[in-house]
C-alpha cells in the first residue's frame, strides 16, 4: 500500500535526511585506502606551496651571503611562514575531512625538504656545523626512505619524540635565522644553538625509537 505524501517521515528518518543534507559525505561507502577528499584539495595545495617556499627561502638567504640586511629578514620570515603553513594544512585536513593518502606522504616530505634546506643553508654560511646537518639529514631521509620501503605491508605510526624534535628543529632554525643578536646580544644565538643541540639528540633518539617500534610490529606480526 502506498504511503500518502502528506504523511511526515519518522523522526529517525528525518534526522537521517537532515544529516544527509548537511553532510553529503555521510553514508558514503569508502573503499580501503580511499578517502572522500580530492587529492587536489586545499590542504594538499598548501603543502605543495610549502615545498616551493624552500628554494625561494634558500635563494633569499644566500643571495647576499647571509648578511644581516633586509633579504636575511625576508628569508627568515618566509621560513617562519612555511612552518605556520604546516600547522594550517594539518588543521584544515582534519577539520574539513581532507585527509588523503597523497597528503600523508607529501606532508612529511615537505617538512623534511624545508628543514633540510634551512640546515644546509646555515652550514654553507658557516653558522651551523656541517656534522650537525649531516646527522639530521641522514636520520630524516633515511627514515623516510624506510617508510616508503615498507608502506605496502604496514604503516608505522609517528612517535611522540619525532613530533617534538620537528618542533625543536623549527624553533632552533628560526632563532639562528633571525639576526636578533644584533639587537639583544649573542645570548640569543647561544639559545638557538642549545635548542639545536636538544633537537639533535631527539632526532637520534626518535630515529632509534622508530626502529624499535618497527621491530615490535615485526614480532607481533610473526607471533
Amino acid at each position: 500500500m502506498a504511503v500518502p505524501e502528506s504523511v511526515a517521515p519518522a523522526s529517525g528518518e528525518a534526522s537521517a535526511a537532515s544529516a544527509k543534507r548537511t553532510n553529503p559525505l555521510r553514508g558514503r561507502v569508502v573503499r580501503a585506502g580511499d578517502t572522500p577528499a580530492s587529492t587536489g584539495n586545499v590542504a594538499n595545495i598548501i603543502t605543495v606551496i610549502r615545498i616551493f617556499m624552500a628554494p625561494a627561502f634558500i635563494w633569499l638567504l644566500l643571495a647576499d651571503a647571509g648578511q644581516l640586511g633586509h633579504l636575511r629578514y625576508i628569508a627568515a620570515g618566509l621560513f617562519l611562514l612555511a612552518i605556520i603553513t604546516d600547522t594550517v594544512d594539518g588543521i584544515l585536513a582534519r577539520r574539513q575531512n581532507l585527509v588523503t593518502d597523497f597528503g600523508k606522504i607529501l606532508d612529511p616530505i615537505a617538512d623534511k625538504i624545508l628543514i633540510g634546506s634551512a640546515l644546509v643553508a646555515l652550514s654553507i654560511l658557516g653558522e651551523l656545523w656541517w656534522w650537525v646537518t649531516i646527522v639530521i639529514l641522514i636520520r630524516e631521509f633515511g627514515i623516510t626512505i624506510f617508510r616508503f620501503a615498507v608502506i605496502r605491508t604496514r604503516v608505522i605510526p609517528a612517535v611522540a619524540s619525532g613530533k617534538l624534535k620537528t618542533i625543536l628543529q623549527a624553533v632552533a632554525i628560526s632563532l639562528l635565522l633571525f639576526p636578533f643578536w644584533t639587537l639583544v646580544g649573542q645570548w640569543e644565538h647561544w639559545v638557538g644553538w642549545i635548542v639545536m643541540a636538544v633537537a639533535l639528540v631527539l632526532t637520534v633518539v626518535s630515529g632509534a625509537d622508530f626502529i624499535v617500534k618497527y621491530r615490535q610490529q615485526n614480532r607481533v606480526a610473526a607471533a
